[in-house]
């Protein structure tokens, strides 16, 4: 007797429909042996296609026990049947379940991946199987460029990739025509006679009569169970020749560190099946893409903006003078009384001169007056300034030169002026200015130098600023020798909120009161900085919105994608993929289209950017390398996290309910 491969002992199949079962299989008891060419026949709706759906593992039996080699199918976990369908069982579709994007070779290769056979290997192999097919000129052809009867052979040379012993054939020849129907016969017949074990699913008696034994089937039981050609012990009259022995060789899968190689290899053939399913759905994927798309250019872009303006505001408070401590009378702002507070004098300035933590120190006047040249007349804010003001403002000369100490122990008659009062009164041209004399209110002075505009506040100033000794200014405009402030540039090594408190302590001490304030450029600096920063991140906060709303999206777009990939997922599973193979492969469409959407919003943002700077804004973007290396991170979680859940429902679909779904 020849070895018992599947044993049934009263196999019972009922599904659920609203609140009836129906019983579809009904005590079904069957054995079938190695090397037996068996036909299970019967009228649509009798049960045989549910009956071999439990032969192959694609479906579970309500109750009783089936055998698979000796071993209850019940006992075994889903993996464990994937890899008896993948090493023991060939499957042959009435509608032959190709995958559209595949070749011929790609389709016969399917099982081999998940095999973990070595891409060479496999490919030798399908190319050799199709060939004996007489397929050899059809390899490279996609199935809507092939006939019915030559996908059915191609469905073939699939079921035979891994060398499977059990060959099962739903209607093989349901949807051909009579001459495809008579070869596709043929090859089965040839199998069975090469030693595989067939089972064959028809409706046709005419098919039936081609096997060894005939099981008939009506209404969920077995009528009839008999021999009509070959051997009762299920031996065949033929055996393998060479050619065929030959051909039967499977290629060894990995083992070791080549199993390990062999997993990377699969999880490249599900990167470039996911390359394949978004280039066959371009407008799909784009859509899937879009928000990730719009919410990474979104991110870049803000921070690019944030660090931009952080920048501009650093640049601005810088022309108010870098580590400056202005110093007033008064208590504060707005004090109204500020203006009889007398006791800030040039002395105050002199002596803070002398302290280490000073790099520069500059008496300041200042006051409104009428400029006038030749017919032309404005006003502008006139400083009385020491020499070292304009280091500790760090003014930029654009022609000529300052006034020196001579000129202020003097009373010189000089003056800087900036660019406003040469546009103003010279037309802009700077060269012109120099050397000229121009009434300040009444007193005439020499133009010496130019300065580039200068910050006088929160903001550009488009008031004209015009500089003069602040002894001319005391002595011939204000007659007085009170300061409106002093200006303290503090040493680059010295902190300047420390600096700060020193010039406290040493002008409360000199005075014998605080009667006067200071303002720190660096708390400036920070509090706008800080503030700048908090814009920067409500508004990346709303774009991370915007990144979480293009994750839900690309997760309903997956979810739409496994909805329409049924069949496909069922076809996987029913030649050998493991729910982690299916699992990982929608897992890496997600991550990829979130990858790939990631990478087109960071270049988004860049055109942005270029686009920014074209239309010729003072203004530009600063973009960060970690914030596009995040982007790209975020992009990549964002696929993993929302792409679980369309992945982990494809994972767990049952092979029959998804094989059927066509």
């Amino acid at each position: 007797m020849a070895e018992v491969l599947l044993k049934l002992r009263n196999v019972r199949r009922a599904f659920q429909t609203g609140e009836t079962a129906i019983e579809v299989l009904k005590g079904i008891n069957l054995e079938i042996s190695k090397g037996e060419f068996v036909a299970i026949i019967g009228q649509s709706g009798s049960g045989k296609s549910t009956l071999m759906n439990i032969l192959g593992c694609l479906d579970r039996a309500s109750s009783g026990q089936y055998e698979v080699y000796g071993r209850e199918t019940s006992e075994r976990e889903p993996d464990e049947l994937a890899a008896l369908r993948r090493e023991h069982f060939g499957f042959i579709f009435q509608r032959y379940h190709l995958l559209s994007e595949l070749t011929a070779v790609g389709n016969v290769e399917i099982p081999a991946i998940y095999a973990g056979t070595p891409a060479g290997d496999r490919k030798t192999r399908a190319e050799d199987l199709l060939g004996r097919l007489g397929l050899a000129d059809r390899l490279d052809h996609t199935p809507n460029q092939l006939s019915g009867g030559q996908q059915q052979r191609v469905s073939i040379a699939r079921a035979l990739m891994n060398g499977a012993e059990i060959i099962l054939a739903d209607e093989p020849t349901g949807a051909l025509d009579s001459k495809s129907g008579e070869d596709v016969l043929k090859v089965l017949r040839e199998l069975h006679e090469s030693g595989k074990t067939v089972i064959l699913v028809t409706h046709d008696a005419a098919v039936a009569a081609l096997a060894d034994r005939e099981i008939e089937i009506r209404d969920g039981e077995i009528i009839s169970d008999r021999i009509i050609n070959g051997h009762e012990d299920g031996t065949t009259e033929a055996g393998k020749t060479a050619e065929e022995a030959a051909s039967d060789r499977v290629p060894s899968r990995r083992r070791g560190f080549g199993f390990l190689r062999g997993r990377i290899e699969r999880s490249m053939e599900a990167l470039w099946m996911a390359v394949r399913s978004m280039s066959a759905h371009r407008i799909r994927a784009f859509l899937t893409m879009l928000g990730i798309i719009i919410g990474i250019a979104s991110v870049v872009c803000v921070v690019a903006l944030g660090e931009g303006s952080r920048q501009k505001v650093l640049e601005n408070i810088s022309d108010l003078g870098t580590n400056t401590l202005e110093i007033f009378p008064g208590k504060d702002f707005g004090d109204m009384r500020s203006g009889k507070v007398t006791t800030l004098v040039v002395a105050d300035a002199d002596q803070l001169a002398n302290q280490g933590y000073v790099a520069a120190v500059t008496p300041t006047v200042s006051s409104s007056y009428t400029l006038r040249y030749g017919s032309v007349e404005a006003t502008a804010q006139v400083s009385g300034v020491g020499v070292s003001y304009f280091d500790a403002k760090g003014s930029k000369l654009i022609g000529g030169r300052f006034f020196d100490r001579k000129s202020v122990a003097s009373y010189g008659q000089e003056a800087v002026v900036d660019e406003n009062t040469v546009e103003t009164l010279f037309d802009g041209d700077s060269q012109a200015a120099l050397g000229k004399i121009i009434l300040v209110g009444k007193v005439p002075v020499k133009i010496v130098g130019v300065v580039a505009q200068q910050q006088g506040g929160f903001g550009g100033s488009q008031n004209l600023a015009v500089y003069l000794p602040y002894k001319t200014m005391q002595a011939r405009m204000l007659g007085s020798t009170s300061l409106r402030s002093i200006t303290v540039r503090v040493a680059d090594d010295v902190d300047t909120d420390l600096a700060e408190q020193a010039v406290t302590e040493f002008l409360t001490l000199r005075h014998g009161i605080k009667d006067f304030f200071i303002l720190n450029t660096d708390d400036i600096r920070e509090t706008i900085t800080s503030t700048t920063q908090t814009l920067t991140i409500l508004i990346a906060a709303i774009a991370v919105i915007s990144l979480f709303v293009g994750g839900i999206g690309v997760m309903n777009i997956m979810l739409v994608s496994v909805s329409e990939r049924i069949s496909e997922i069922g076809v996987r599973m029913a030649v050998g993929a493991r729910q982690s193979d299916i699992m990982q492969q929608f897992m890496i469409e997600a991550v990829l289209v979130c990858l790939v959407g990631g990478v087109l919003g960071i270049l988004l943002a860049l055109s942005f950017g270029v686009a920014f700077s074209y239309f010729g804004s003072n203004f530009r973007l600063i973009y960060s390398t970690n914030a596009m290396l995040g982007a790209v991170a975020i992009s990549s979680l964002i696929g993993v996290v929302f792409g679980y859940l369309p992945a982990r429902n494809a994972s767990r679909l049952d092979p029959v309910v998804a094989l059927s779904s066509d």
